[in-house]
């Protein structure tokens, strides 16, 4: 996959599932994935074990901290710190790359 020219929207496709995760690149425990998420679905409440940041490619989704919710739109980035539980409520058919560093 390196040194090629990637159109990130088209690197992931749901077809049927409610979920997908690909992994982009990988070093230890920083890594570049982009995730694919059905509307109304949700990625359970989780831990992130390195620094990390969202960025919205399609979509909209929520993440929820202990007592916030941040709601990120297409072309907008979240980025929290590890050890912060979260989970992820998509609000539409979303795509979002993660960056753990």
């Amino acid at each position: 996959m390196y040194y090629n020219v990637l159109v990130a929207k088209d690197i992931i496709n749901l077809d049927e599932e409610k979920f997908k995760r690909e992994i982009l690149m990988e070093d230890n425990d920083n890594c570049l994935s982009i995730i694919a998420i059905k509307k109304n679905e949700i990625i359970d409440t989780h831990t992130s074990i390195c620094d990390a940041a969202v960025y919205v490619l399609e979509g909209e989704i929520e993440i929820h901290f202990d007592a916030e919710k941040f709601k990120v739109d297409k072309g907008e980035i979240l980025m929290f710190k590890k050890d912060d539980q979260h989970k992820v409520v998509a609000l539409k058919d979303s795509k979002f790359f993660l960056i753990k560093i």
